[in-house]
């Protein structure tokens, strides 16, 4: 079966972090590149959001209670490799930024954020989908000849 280029064009996007006035400002301008949007208090939410709604991308916060965004990460990069994730930081920590881009965040874009931030990393994550798609795709082909054989 393949996928559609509405299925493509809409993303499924998380945004974790502790501060609900964030997360307000973030959903609203997704909402306008026609997102739909998941939010997450913590890393723990985030990790269980991951599994249960499979998002196109995530960006998350650093430093959060419960779960912090580097633990959560760590813990996404295990069970979802391909979702990609990018981390928002208030703080100048370029040690805690490196450790991210090491261990699979995608990029970070420092607090206060602009939308052309935001829209260039929606846009990398519509190119990321797409390349998922195709591969997925590519794999069901594969798997049809190989039944035929």
């Amino acid at each position: 079966m393949e996928n559609t280029i509405d299925e493509q064009e809409k993303l499924r996007i998380l945004i974790t972090d502790d501060s609900r006035m964030l997360r307000k400002k973030l959903r609203e301008e997704l909402e306008k590149l026609n997102c739909e949007v998941v939010e997450a208090v913590n890393g723990k939410e985030a990790i269980t959001s991951v599994l249960e709604q499979e998002p196109d991308g995530v960006f998350m916060d650093i430093v959060m209670p419960v779960v912090g965004g580097i633990e959560a990460l760590q813990f996404i990069r295990e069970v979802a490799p391909d979702v990609p994730v990018v981390m928002l930081t208030s703080m100048n920590t370029p040690q805690k930024l490196m450790k991210c881009l090491k261990m699979g965040a995608v990029d970070f874009i420092p607090k206060p954020y602009n939308k052309e931030q935001i829209n260039r990393t929606v846009e990398k994550f519509k190119k990321l989908k797409a390349k998922r798609l195709e591969k997925a795709n590519e794999l069901e082909a594969d798997t049809d000849e190989f039944d035929e054989l």
